[in-house]
């Protein structure tokens, strides 16, 4: 069972225009992290076809739906047909992809969620980098900040020190978390990937595989 390749096209197939450009640019996904908020803002200033101005510096794509009772702070790019459930506070700094799930009682900051992303119950997502058709099962969470404050390396095959102090989870295409999971700072999960429920993740999950605990991991038969 291969580690997990952690440069960018290796993990995400990004099939999304207004961020191509963003993915291009940088090797490894967390250094997209510091960048969410000028790439935003450079989309605004440069206009996006397709999309509305919702409110102040957040703009919706065809077919969005928003709660009522969400919340949206800017910046934000929202992709078309996703969907902003009840409850869901998005405190700034977030693109999206096309028709995600963002669900009730849902956080989000400083994240990009591409094409068919779906958080939709109790899910906390900071610092994260989510690929197409990610998963989080309810109440999971991507963890962003170490108990003692210190920047986060993420332990790999070798470590990558990130030499930031808020990395959370960097879910490669198709990753499916299973309920009630917490990815521990800077926790990688390869393409295709699942795991099961109430699993602690540290480190990086290899792609194609399953996560039946922390130090139990086997490939998906036929893999």
């Amino acid at each position: 069972m291969s580690v997990t390749d952690l440069r960018i096209p290796s993990m995400y197939d990004c099939r999304v225009p207004y961020l191509q450009p963003l993915f291009a640019a940088y090797e490894y996904p967390w250094e997209l992290l510091p960048h969410i908020g000028e790439h935003i803002r450079s989309l605004i200033a440069g206009g996006l076809e397709g999309f509305t101005e919702w409110h102040p510096d957040v703009w919706v794509g065809e077919g969005v739906t928003v709660a009522d009772t969400a919340t949206v702070e800017p910046p934000a790019v929202i992709g078309a047909g996703t969907v902003i459930r009840p409850g869901a506070y998005l405190r700034g700094n977030v693109i999206t992809g096309r028709h995600c799930v963002l669900g009730n009682s849902s956080e989000f900051k400083n994240c990009i969620l591409l094409d068919g992303v779906q958080a939709p119950h109790y899910n906390y997502v900071g610092d994260s980098v989510l690929g197409n058709k990610a998963h989080l099962g309810a109440g999971s969470v991507c963890s962003n900040l170490k108990s003692d404050g210190k920047p986060v390396v993420i332990h790999g095959e070798r470590d990558y020190p990130t030499g930031l102090r808020k990395v959370g989870g960097l879910l490669a295409d198709g990753a499916d978390i299973g309920c009630g999971c917490v990815l521990n700072p800077g926790t990688v999960v390869g393409n295709n990937t699942s795991v099961y429920p109430l699993t602690a993740l540290r480190g990086v999950y290899p792609a194609n595989s399953i996560v039946k605990a922390a130090d139990q991991v086997v490939p998906r038969a036929g893999d």
